[in-house]
């Protein structure tokens, strides 16, 4: 069982039903390419597959965490996080933050600083899969276990 989840937007706005919008501000995902990291709960899974044609996800990983953390996180003003701010929040590096994250044992709802999602770009070189099926299906979105490289490549 995952601990938590790094979990991507890749549908945008316009024609989502109301009951996957909730789902998507729930997780903090209000724009396209936006990502975020879910620890793993009972629920999660359920919202996540109720919303599996707009996102896409996957186990979230120490290594791809950090890089996330070092290069699109910020705080509020869109000012990049400080190791003043990791202090105030009781973390000693952005590698501790990171290793908590990941394992699920503190959300990125409660390191409030912080901003709870990562804005990325899209990826360079583009999608290499089609956009608009599930990865079983040869598309990116729903649970995707070669989600890490591409998000290294929107970073």
């Amino acid at each position: 069982m995952a601990k938590a989840y790094l979990v991507v937007r890749m549908h945008g706005q316009i024609n989502v039903p109301h009951w996957a919008t909730n789902t998507l501000e729930l997780l903090k995902l209000d724009k396209k390419f936006r990502a975020t990291i879910v620890p793993a709960k009972d629920n999660t899974l359920g919202m996540l597959n109720r919303i599996k044609h707009y996102v896409s996800w996957q186990e979230a990983d120490l290594n791809i965490t950090k890089e996330l953390f070092n290069k699109k996180a910020r705080k509020s003003g869109y000012k990049k996080i400080t190791d003043d701010d990791l202090v105030q929040l009781g973390f000693k590096s952005i590698d501790e933050l990171a290793s908590s994250i990941s394992e699920g044992k503190t959300s990125m709802n409660k390191i409030k600083p912080i901003k709870p999602w990562f804005a990325l770009s899209p990826p360079k070189k583009g999608f290499k899969r089609s956009t608009r099926k599930t990865y079983g299906e040869g598309g990116i979105l729903g649970q995707n276990k070669e989600l890490a490289e591409l998000v290294r490549s929107m970073i």
